[in-house]
Order: structure tokens, then C-alpha cells, then sequence
């Protein structure tokens, strides 16, 4: 799967800030969500992310701006998302009408998601306190210690291996506007170490109490975490369920049918699957029925050397 630019950030289309030199009649600061990015690999211009940024708030009036998208920072092994952290904080008296952030729009052409150097992220939270949704690509060197958000209702996080203690932050967090919650779990070999514990205090239900869709996504132990789920509290509460991107087999979903109820449910997420075709239609009979919309097309990648088979997420390096 390409991990790719984002095409909108909180119901607006994304658009690029322009270089120095580019000609391009500004939308209205309201209108658009705003992608300030600086790739030293093929930007000549001279300007780097924090000139950039700066030249942004003087050409765009920083108070009207609701979605902002924080791509390329710099050469990607060098420094980190502190780098674009740092103005952003600066600029938190300006930015006044700030809704949503998205860190690291950086595309698989651009770097692989799990060069990407992260930091903590919890500072945006504790600078912008109205902020609605927030979102992180990148798991290497991520960082989300417990932090308390009154209005957050969106929180998402895209890597190739999402560490167990920003999971445990996450759950030990107090965000009781939260609706949206999505997790890219990713692999072992690229930091993902999250296990089922991790997610028990999400799961047991009433953490987040405003919770109605989770996304435990693109896990090498998708099947673990399907039966967890299946016997989780959680999922009463929830219209939409995402397991999508992982390594997820008849086994997880047989005990996903087996435990509550998801019959309320509007949507759930299964593609990038290793099911037979026997266990797919197994899981449309038991729910669509009912109106659920059940996503089961995509098929994960599968080899198989000297009869041993290897079945991969979605995402990883």
C-alpha cells in the first residue's frame, strides 16, 4: 500500500502553501486546509521549513486558519518533527481559530513512513486547547505521554510500527470529547511493540465515553487483536470498527462473529485480509443483513517459501 499526500484535513481540501517564487492566487484562509512542507531534496529556493512558515503567517492571516498540514520538515534523517513543532508553538497566539493538525504528510516518494523521525507530540495538544483533530504519520521516535484535552474529538496515528507506550499514553489520556480514534499498529521490526494490555483500558469501554469509531489498523497480530475485540466492552458504544491493513485470517474473523453483537454497527473495516472465500461470505451473511457495510475486498500480500507462508501488513517500512 502507498502511503500517500492527504487530499483533506477536517472537511477541507488540502492545499500547498507555494515556494518564494511561484506566482498562485491564495484561496480563502478558511477554506482550505494548508500544507506547509520544505523538501530539501528538490527545493532550490533557499528557503527553508521554518523561513517558510514564518512567510506563511505574514501571507496568510494566521487567525482565520482552521486546518493546518505540516509535511517534509527537513532531510528525514536528520532532526526531527520538533523542527516544525517549535514555530507552530510559537505561532499558538496567532493562530487562533486552529482546529486540526496533521504532523508528517510526508509520502512514500518522499520517505519511507517509518524514517520519519517523530517526537513528542503532546505539546500541540497543551498549546492549543480548542484543536478538534489531530493527526501524527510516523512511529520513530514518537512520543505521547497522558496529557488531558477537553475538545479533541479525532485522533490518529500512521506508521509502520506505533511503540506500546504511546498506546498506553493514549489510553491513560483524558480526552472525553474523543469520537475518532485510529492506531496503525505496524510491525516489531520497525518499533511496533504494542500488545493486546496495551489496548485493554480502550477496549474495556468507558475511557472514552464520546468514542464511536475505532481503528486498531495494519497489525502483525491482527488476529489477537480480533479477539480481543470481539469480547471488548467497547464495541457497544462504537458505529464503526476498522481492522483493516493487518494480517488478519479465518481466525480472526470466526472470532469476531463468535463474540458481541456487531450487528449495531454502520460500518466494518476488514480489507487488506487473508480470508478464504468461505469465511468473507461467512461475515456478509452475518451482518449486512442487518445494514452493516462490511469492507472484506482487498487481499493482503502472501508468499510461501520452502512451505512456510509469510503474510504481510499493509504498512511497515
Amino acid at each position: 500500500m502507498s502511503v500517500d499526500h492527504l487530499d483533506e484535513l477536517h472537511g477541507l481540501p488540502a492545499f500547498d502553501f507555494p515556494l518564494p517564487d511561484e506566482e498562485t492566487e491564495l484561496p480563502e484562509p478558511d477554506a482550505v486546509a494548508w500544507r506547509v512542507s520544505y523538501n530539501p531534496y528538490r527545493d532550490e529556493s533557499g528557503e527553508d521549513f521554518d523561513g517558510r512558515f514564518q512567510r506563511f503567517l505574514t501571507e496568510v492571516a494566521p487567525s482565520r486558519v482552521q486546518a493546518l498540514i505540516i509535511g517534509m520538515w527537513g532531510e528525514t534523517y536528520e532532526g526531527d518533527a520538533a523542527d516544525a513543532i517549535e514555530p507552530l508553538l510559537a505561532a499558538k497566539d496567532r493562530l487562533t481559530s486552529l482546529e486540526a493538525v496533521f504532523l508528517g504528510d510526508i509520502a512514500q516518494e518522499e520517505s519511507e513512513i517509518s524514517w520519519i523521525q517523530q517526537s513528542d507530540v503532546t505539546p500541540i495538544l497543551h498549546a492549543f486547547p480548542g484543536l478538534r483533530e489531530l493527526g501524527v504519520r510516523g512511529g520513530s521516535g514518537l512520543s505521547f505521554p497522558a496529557v488531558t484535552h477537553p475538545h479533541l474529538r479525532t485522533l490518529r496515528f500512521e506508521t509502520g510500527g506505533l511503540p506500546g507506550a504511546v498506546v498506553r499514553g493514549v489510553a491513560a489520556s483524558h480526552l472525553p470529547a474523543l469520537e475518532h480514534l485510529e492506531m496503525w499498529l505496524g510491525v516489531e521490526e520497525y518499533g511496533g511493540d504494542t500488545t493486546v494490555a496495551d489496548l485493554a483500558p480502550i477496549l474495556a469501554g468507558g475511557t472514552f465515553p464520546a468514542l464511536r469509531h475505532l481503528g486498531v489498523r495494519n497489525s502483525e497480530i491482527q488476529d489477537e487483536i480480533a479477539a480481543a475485540v470481539a469480547a471488548a466492552p467497547v464495541v457497544a458504544q462504537l458505529e464503526s470498527l476498522d481492522l483493516s491493513m493487518g494480517v488478519l485470517t479465518d481466525e480472526g474473523a470466526a472470532a469476531l462473529l463468535d463474540g458481541r453483537p456487531l450487528t449495531h454497527l454502520k460500518r466494518l473495516g476488514l480489507d487488506h485480509n487473508y480470508f478464504s472465500a468461505a469465511m468473507e461470505e461467512r461475515l456478509r451473511t452475518a451482518l449486512e443483513p442487518f445494514g452493516v457495510v462490511v469492507e472484506t475486498s482487498e487481499k493482503g500480500d502472501e508468499d510461501e517459501d520452502e512451505g512456510e507462508v509469510f503474510r504481510y501488513t499493509a504498512v511497515s517500512e
